[in-house]
């Protein structure tokens, strides 16, 4: 992808138009594009070019979309981090990763020093602020062309200290994203996106593909707060945004959802993880002229790979295929399966990853047979709808019968009091495995776990209803605003 020609493209046709909302200040393209042009020209300076990594560990803000683009001018590898990691764990993506300079904003609990002795590849650390500030230098940026098989982007899915997994990205994936945008929406320059997903997550990072490709207007959240989500799409006409589905789980639960005017919005898109029709047909009595859209896919392989077409919204599934990839559903010795039978879903086409980085044996474990394994399990239709039933570790063997775990959130959901739900797997000495629920209850709401059993009752067969259920608070969640299951598997085995 030629990051170079884009971005004058993008300035030339929209120059006075917003590009970037952040609290409130626009950035027009024609200054976006200046910052991003100084700011090569500036890291150049540095002796950054072609190969060099460049980490980013910063909230959502403006200078990290300036940081990813100099980085691509320069045909640099960036290797975004969730600012929520620790010192431990930088330290082991960076030291993973052989960075050569980091872009942060400083925290009180990271000492750069310590992390710098550590990382004998790790020459300059620059902190937002003065010290940012100065890179920005005035010259002309002399474009050089970058192979489209050259590293672009290390993403990390881990930041465990033990082994961290990172997800290599070269500068043809670049093109991935949009390419399966233009064929699934209807993207165009009239649109405002609104995000409140990390930048440092590759759903964050379609929106700044979005921003460059299709001259929408985005406007940044640096993090997600339920009511000032709202009152962003209020308040810019948001038109549409992808997010995850216990954000829309929060967004109902702000009080007074009926006050805001979300008659702006033309689609929303759940992703990333199994949905409850039901969650999302509640937020749609807010926003009746929206298109409620359904995606699938993963940072490995350039996200979206299926989404619901815009004429046909099956919000149940999750869509179909883009031109750009091939799906199937296979058994476990990776043989394909029929329409109706679930199995693993593998996908292949030039949008797979080129490799976890520095890690050939879980690259091989995972790209076999000429298909990536994705791990998560699915089925199609007979027309062609692709359907998730969760991952494979979700798959819960209740004496020797299979229950996926996303199935019995969905039916506890249904429960007027439930809010949110997650089900786990925990070990059981007569049935190998026992389904266990963890359920936060609507506020005002008071309800006996064994009631919440009853109901279960009602939706399920006897196997699928959860041995036990835990009333909660609040679930864990990761920054993306996903349920982290692992939190509560390790906590259930404490």
């Amino acid at each position: 992808m030629d990051i170079y020609k884009t971005l004058k493209e993008s300035a030339t046709a929209f120059r006075q138009k917003p590009a970037l909302i952040f609290k409130d200040k626009e950035i027009t393209y024609g200054a976006l594009t200046a910052k991003v042009l100084s700011l090569a020209v500036g890291l150049q300076g540095l002796g950054l070019g072609k190969g060099k990594k460049i980490g980013l560990y910063l909230p959502n803000c403006p200078e990290y979309v300036y940081s990813y683009l100099s980085s691509f001018l320069l045909g640099a590898v960036v290797i975004p981090m969730d600012y929520m990691l620790k010192a431990d764990e930088l330290s082991a993506c960076l030291s993973h990763a052989e960075a050569d300079l980091v872009i942060a904003l400083q925290k009180p609990d990271i000492d750069w020093e310590n992390i710098r002795a550590g990382i004998p590849s790790l020459k300059k650390v620059v902190f937002l602020g003065t010290e940012f500030e100065s890179l920005y230098q005035a010259g002309e940026f002399q474009s050089q062309p970058v192979d489209e098989s050259a590293p672009a982007l290390i993403m990390y899915t881990s930041g465990t200290t033990g082994a961290p997994k990172g997800i290599l990205l070269n500068y043809k994936h670049l093109q991935g994203s949009p390419e399966a945008m233009k064929h699934f929406v209807d993207l165009s320059e009239r649109d405002v996106k609104l995000c409140a997903i990390p930048l440092s997550h590759i759903g964050g990072f379609i929106y700044i593909q979005n921003c460059l490709i299709f001259g929408i207007t985005l406007v940044l959240m640096d993090r997600f707060h339920p009511l000032d989500f709202l009152k962003n799409i209020a308040q810019y006409k948001v038109t549409c945004f992808h997010i995850v589905p216990p954000m829309y789980t929060a967004m109902l639960t702000v009080k007074h959802m009926d006050q805001f005017d979300l008659s702006s919005l033309r689609w929303v898109v759940v992703f990333g993880a199994p949905n409850s029709p039901d969650i999302l047909k509640r937020f749609h009595q807010y926003c009746p002229n929206a298109k409620l859209l359904n995606g699938w896919g993963m940072t490995e392989t350039c996200p979206p790979n299926t989404v619901t077409p815009l004429s046909n919204p099956k919000i149940e599934s999750v869509g179909k295929p883009a031109p750009n990839c091939e799906i199937r559903i296979v058994d476990d010795e990776g043989k394909p399966l029929p329409a109706g039978e679930v199995g693993e879903i593998v996908i292949r086409g030039w949008v797979v990853m080129q490799e976890y980085y520095k890690d050939p044996q879980a690259t091989s474990a995972a790209k076999r047979g000429g298909w990536f394994h994705t791990g998560d399990l699915g089925h199609f239709d007979q027309e062609g709808f692709l359907y998730i039933v969760g991952r494979k570790k979700e798959m819960i063997k209740v004496a020797g019968q299979i229950v996926y775990a996303p199935e019995v959130e969905a039916a506890l959901c249904k429960h007027e009091a439930v809010l949110e739900a997650a089900v786990i797997g925990v070990a059981d000495d007569m049935r190998g495995e026992a389904v266990k629920a963890f359920v936060v209850l609507k506020e005002g709401k008071n309800v006996e776990p064994l009631e919440i059993k009853y109901f279960a009752k009602e939706h399920l067969a006897n196997f699928k209803v959860p041995h036990t259920v835990e009333i909660r608070a609040a679930l864990p969640k990761n920054r993306t605003g996903k349920i982290d299951k692992e939190q509560l598997r390790t906590l259930q085995a404490v």
